[in-house]
């Protein structure tokens, strides 16, 4: 009895801790970057630049060749230079309609969209769609994405290299759908995109400019991301808002 509930309590403690996956049988301890020679470091460091250039460098060559969501999507799924398809169940490619009028745009897969391979299907995807039918918006008229194609370990936040290696995918869908508004789905969607820091209160009631590499400017708005809005319900009236607000300029278009 006794081993069982040191067994349970171990289980809890690495879900508290964000390890969902196992990597050998036999526990083993790596070197700190403390721990680590400084020539070993730096060297470290150098390797990872380089690499994630490498990456970001063979990302952008991979989508622009793509000519259609169906070759892009083909291009993400055969794509392995981001280290976070190491340890996803799925890419979690954008979906939707080709040529809608709205693009939503969040961070990152959670639990529920790695495992089913869609985006927002979780909790926070009936939220969207709660929030979209609202407004007149229907999933299958609009389209959805993350800035990060695999889920990170423990949802935990995507580093600015993981950002970066997976943005030339995210561009090249805003290219090929080609939406009236791209409606940032909290701070890291709009940071990554605008190449800016500002928080989400401060971009937020507001439109904003996206401009595309052949220098086409796209309407955008930023809102709270709705996993942040399950956990801050007060916050949802100024959602609301913000939707309201894509409601008037898609009637003005």
């Amino acid at each position: 009895m006794k081993d069982a509930l040191n067994i349970k309590q171990t289980l809890e403690w690495y879900i508290l801790s964000g390890v969902d996956a196992t990597c050998g049988d036999e526990p083993c301890r790596f070197l700190t970057t403390e721990e680590l020679p400084v020539s070993a470091l730096r060297q470290t460091n150098s390797n990872f630049v380089q690499n994630t250039i490498a990456s970001t460098q063979n990302a952008r060559e991979i989508c622009a060749k793509a000519q259609s969501l169906a070759q892009l999507k083909e291009a993400a799924l055969n794509f392995n230079g981001c280290a976070l398809k190491a340890t996803a169940k799925s890419t979690v490619f954008g979906e939707g309609k080709i040529g809608a009028k709205v693009m939503f745009i969040g961070e990152a897969p959670g639990a529920d969209e790695d495992r089913i391979g869609l985006p927002f299907v979780g909790r926070s995807g009936r939220l969207l769609e709660k929030m979209m039918n609202a407004v007149n918006l229907k999933r299958e008229d609009v389209y959805i994405t993350n800035v990060i194609m695999w889920r990170p370990p423990g949802n935990r936040t995507p580093t600015d290299a993981e950002v970066a290696i997976c943005l030339p995918f995210l561009k090249r869908q805003i290219e090929l759908v080609d939406p009236e508004i791209i409606v940032f789905l909290g701070a890291s969607a709009a940071n990554a995109l605008l190449d800016n820091t500002e928080s989400i209160s401060k971009m937020r009631g507001r439109f904003l400019e996206y401009e595309t590499s052949d220098k086409k400017v796209i309407r955008a708005i930023a809102t709270f991301h709705p996993a942040f809005l399950l956990r801050n319900c007060v916050q949802k009236a100024k959602s609301w808002s913000d939707f309201l607000r894509i409601l008037k300029k898609l009637k003005e278009n």
